[in-house]
């Protein structure tokens, strides 16, 4: 990929960044004003008659006839600094899917290497608060995924988010982090190493110019980024109020393929997929599915040369190797998370008996423990 070098300001950079700072200015506002002016700083040297025959608010016109220099000259010390990248619209190399969208951002400001934003990408997200499964699930898809040739594109949020960044990153494919904060703060701000390491390998990406707080409304904005972005979306855990499941009606209002991985009916977290699924998104169960969808729309590697095991639903192979009454314990809690009490009446074992396997199986990675003192069987 790309050196870290920024991306140098042209004549015109100026004008863009006053375009942009100017209310009631979006993408398609951008490309309406620039059918008519050859360059940014030709909008801003129209006069207001000629600006409001265009359709533009009094508001609007007002403000482009008084721009806001201050805040363009924090954007382009910014954008000096190593690593930094400011993409417009108009250029080639934005994005192609992003810029196909019907509100895409008429700047991205860029941290790491640009070059990952003309990469394959599918987007990855889920709940804040998922089961240590649904992690272990979002950081093994990432990276087998990732082998094939596919960019993860997520939010950097806690939780599926930074499970699939992380996953990611194991692989050459790298990640992209879609911010709702300006690119000079990281939040939540837990995650500021795992940022340096998408910098490094992959980008960080926003719209929102240097300076922005994490507001609010920010972030439901940013999600029409991450699918526009990606061939596809992939959901791994949502309960039905979830933020994901904004992102995946925007990524099907985009013409995106959406997918969703299933869980048990008992799980709350598996509701918003099992709705996506009834809804029509393509249920999947291993990184293979994914690919078998995505193959006609790009070219990604089917078979990587080692790819990671992508078979979620299987037992792991050591398993097989476990003592007999190991074997019966774990037969009997299944996938879902299971009381301890449960344990017992299911598998004919003492309650000591139980407790002392359970804590060698968690030692062993086998199980993990859950909320309200229940365990579940590690994918």
């Amino acid at each position: 990929m790309s050196a870290t070098t920024p991306t140098p300001a042209d004549e015109d950079t100026p004008a863009w960044l006053a375009l942009y700072h100017t209310p009631g200015i979006g993408g398609r506002s951008v490309l309406r004003l620039l059918h008519h002016f050859a360059l940014a700083k030709d909008v801003l040297a129209a006069d207001a008659a000629h600006l409001s025959a265009l359709g533009l608010p009094k508001r609007t016109v007002e403000a482009l006839k008084q721009p806001d220099w201050r805040a363009v000259d924090t954007d382009l010390a910014w954008l000096n600094s190593s690593g930094n990248h400011l993409l417009r619209l108009t250029d080639a190399a934005y994005p192609r899917l992003l810029a196909a969208i019907a509100d895409p951002p008429p700047l991205l400001f860029v941290h790491g290497d640009a070059d990952y934003l003309q990469q394959p990408m599918l987007a990855m997200v889920g709940s804040r608060n998922p089961s240590q499964a649904g992690q272990a699930l979002a950081e093994d898809f990432a990276a087998f995924l990732g082998h094939c040739g596919l960019t993860i594109c997520s939010g950097l949020a806690t939780g599926i988010d930074a499970a699939a960044h992380r996953g990611a990153l194991r692989s050459a494919a790298g990640t992209v982090a879609v911010t709702g904060t300006g690119l000079d703060r990281v939040y939540p701000a837990e995650h500021r190493q795992l940022a340096h390491q998408i910098a490094d390998q992959g980008a960080l990406v926003s719209e929102f110019a240097p300076g922005t707080p994490p507001l609010a409304a920010n972030f439901p904005r940013r999600n029409r980024i991450i699918s526009g972005l990606s061939v596809g979306t992939l959901v791994v855990e949502a309960a039905l109020r979830s933020g994901s499941l904004i992102t995946a009606r925007q990524a099907l209002e985009q013409g995106r393929e959406v997918f969703a991985i299933p869980g048990s009916i008992h799980n709350p977290l598996a509701r918003g997929c099992h709705a996506l699924i009834r809804q029509g998104a393509k249920l999947v169960e291993n990184g293979e599915h994914v690919l078998e969808e995505l193959a006609p729309l790009l070219s990604v590697a089917r078979a990587p040369e080692q790819p990671p095991s992508m078979h979620p639903g299987e037992p792991p192979a050591q398993a097989s190797a476990l003592a007999g009454d190991y074997r019966k314990l774990l037969d009997a809690m299944g996938y879902d998370p299971v009381a301890v009490d449960q344990l017992v009446q299911r598998s004919g074992l003492t309650p000591e008996e139980v407790s002392s396997m359970l804590l060698l199986l968690e030692l062993e990675g086998r199980v993990h423990s859950s909320a309200g003192g229940r365990y579940i069987r590690a994918r």
